[in-house]
């Protein structure tokens, strides 16, 4: 197994062109013509809406009202309703996860670990939530988690809180969580 990683940074990005770029290196992945590839940007305002959102509950404000300050995507990723917009580190791994021979769910538990290390090495301890998906401090999430799998090879990823402006959040029910909070890398540290 080559162990190989690609790593494409491309800075702020509209949804739509990195939905498009992930598709287009998952098939590339899938088909053995690239190397499993890592994408890390961020995203203009952007609401995207996963799979396990059955109904408009855990939107805030009608999707209309939500278009007039963001972008809205129903996406094929795993999760709810979620925002993403600058100062949030966005990372789409694009893995084969037949060839390191791993279930979906063993690669949610993986990317949260690679983020928990991450922000201990930032000072700010960050663990798992019983029964929830995602990377959390105290009872507020800090990363964000929703994947997809075709022909055994992920897209979507996480998106890490660094210094977002949080009030996108107030429209939402943050992956469909009603009785818990969100927070951010310059929240926790108290500095930008």
């Amino acid at each position: 197994m080559s162990t190989e990683c690609r790593l494409i940074c491309l800075g702020l990005t509209p949804y739509e062109r990195a939905l498009k770029l992930q598709e287009k290196v998952l098939a590339d992945v899938a088909d053995h013509l690239s190397p499993e590839t890592l994408i890390l940007l961020e995203h203009p305002p952007t609401f995207t809406i996963g799979r396990a959102a059955t109904s408009e509950a855990n939107l805030l404000l009608p999707e209309e009202v939500l278009r007039r300050v963001a972008e809205v995507y129903r996406v094929g990723r795993g999760g709810n309703v979620t925002f993403h917009g600058p100062g949030q580190l966005v990372g789409y791994p694009i893995m084969d996860l037949r060839r390191r021979q791993r279930d979906v769910h063993a690669y949610v538990r993986a990317l949260e670990e690679v983020l928990i290390r991450l922000l201990r090495d930032y000072g700010i301890f960050a663990d798992r939530e019983e029964g929830l998906t995602g990377v959390w401090v105290g009872k507020s999430k800090i990363a964000a988690i929703g994947v997809q799998v075709r022909r055994g090879v992920s897209m979507h990823g996480f998106a890490l809180n660094v210094d977002p402006d949080l009030s996108f959040f107030s429209m939402i029910v943050p992956c469909g969580i009603r009785d818990r909070g969100v927070t951010s890398m310059s929240a926790v540290l108290g500095r930008r």
